[in-house]
């Protein structure tokens, strides 16, 4: 799949931005607010998979988290530093690449108990709204699918600035955190305990922290 077009179909980006001028130079963290002297935020961006992570959080046996990450995964952010609420994202997630740290558990979460990964290769994720809620803030609504299912999730957003590194490389950051209930796309799959309640919970935490560098 093109993340890119999976972006480009977002209805929070339905204008393409103007080109965005370049940083002063020497920048470091910048705050994105709506306000014009923040336009050279303006621009395309794509994720840096080497220093990203796209993760979770599922609560395992009543009494522990177990946590997770994908490791091969694109995305493609634009942002709009005048109009932060046409700035969107797209995202397409291999679903193979889970890794939780136990390749048992790896290997079940593969299987068709969970995401079936033979028969859906990807998870996808396309913004449709974009609201800036505080100074570096914001929340954002999209479409996730998984198993050929669709249905809108909320992430909240934290800006946490932009710097030119040691390389001379624009680079973005945000973190992200949702909640969701993953019986909404077939993740059903559960052992009941002895003690009582489920070996896995219902809710999942998803967590993001994304470094991303301008598009050439």
């Amino acid at each position: 799949m093109d993340f890119r077009s999976l972006f480009r179909t977002a209805r929070s980006v339905d204008t393409e931005p103007a080109p965005s001028p370049a940083p002063p130079a020497g920048a470091g963290a910048r705050t994105f607010n709506a306000d014009p002297s923040r336009a050279w935020l303006s621009g395309e961006w794509l994720f840096d998979q080497s220093h990203s992570t796209i993760g979770f959080a599922a609560r395992h046996a009543l009494v522990t988290r177990v946590r997770g990450s994908f490791t091969d995964f694109d995305g493609w952010l634009r942002l709009d530093g005048e109009r932060p609420e046409r700035s969107g994202v797209g995202v397409v997630v291999r679903t193979a690449t889970i890794d939780t740290r136990v390749a048992q558990r790896d290997r079940h979460l593969c299987s068709a108990d969970f995401l079936d990964v033979e028969r859906y290769p990807t998870i996808t994720f396309s913004s449709t709204h974009t609201e800036q809620v505080g100074e570096d803030r914001f929340r954002m609504t999209g479409a996730l699918t998984i198993k050929d299912r669709t249905h809108p999730v909320t992430i909240d957003l934290l800006y946490t600035g932009l710097v030119v590194d040691a390389f001379g490389v624009e680079r973005i950051g945000f973190d992200g955190t949702a909640i969701v209930n993953r019986s909404q796309w077939d993740l059903t799959w559960n052992a009941v305990l002895e003690t009582g309640g489920l070996m896995v919970s219902e809710e999942i935490e998803l967590e993001f922290d994304i470094s991303a560098v301008r598009a050439p």
